[in-house]
């Protein structure tokens, strides 16, 4: 029940955030807990010599990868990785990806990426597409100074790709079918054990009849 109230709570926080106008990315210090599921404006320069292709990724059936580039935020050392989108992939592999280096200004929601759920390691410097991305293989191969999120840049957003991002909304329901799973456990339990004791109580009884 307490897990349910969590993605009841969540849903709501995002849901909240979605619709509060975009907020301007300057060089102030930033909390990603605050900024989660935000949108945001950011001015800055890509380093195009730091972009990772992230493979496995498919848009309408067809395989491809997302394109990762590092902002270097206007009046700042810092970094904001930036997921620009989905490129088909040409004969199984990546195709060229043309990423300007004057000054752009983009917008996007924020997102926390996350290994799966069985992350198996990989050599994070060798040229090929990393199977998933996380901040922090990202933060030790690259030695940036990143913040603690990117954005998923926005569809009417310069300079992206392919950028059709599902709009995750967390669910209650399946955690409402576990507690709903382990009051009818308990339940069960308590009848079992109140007529085996019953039972028992009447052998008890009847045995001293006899006695």
């Amino acid at each position: 029940m307490d897990r349910a109230e969590q993605k009841r709570n969540l849903a709501s926080t995002m849901e909240a955030r979605r619709k509060l106008p975009p907020l301007l990315l300057s060089s102030q210090p930033v909390s990603a807990e605050n900024l989660e599921f935000r949108t945001l404006t950011v001015s800055g320069r890509f380093i195009p010599a730091l972009q990772r292709l992230i493979a496995n990724r498919k848009h309408l059936g067809k395989p491809g990868f997302h394109v990762i580039t590092p902002l270097r935020i206007e009046g700042s050392n810092r970094h904001l990785l930036v997921n620009r989108g989905w490129v088909a992939a040409v004969n199984n592999q990546p195709p060229v990806i043309d990423t300007p280096t004057e000054l752009v200004t983009l917008s996007g929601e924020t997102n926390r990426p996350s290994p799966p759920a069985i992350e198996l390691q990989f050599d994070l410097n060798n040229p090929a597409p990393w199977p998933f991305l996380t901040l922090d293989n990202y933060r030790v191969w690259s030695g940036l100074d990143i913040l603690p999120f990117i954005i998923l840049q926005s569809p009417d957003s310069p300079y992206g790709f392919v950028r059709s991002w599902a709009q995750a909304r967390p669910g209650k329901g399946m955690h409402l079918g576990y507690a709903i799973q382990w009051f009818t456990f308990g339940l069960l339990s308590l009848v079992l054990w109140l007529r085996l004791s019953l039972s028992r109580l009447s052998s008890w009884v009847t045995a001293q009849e006899n006695q």
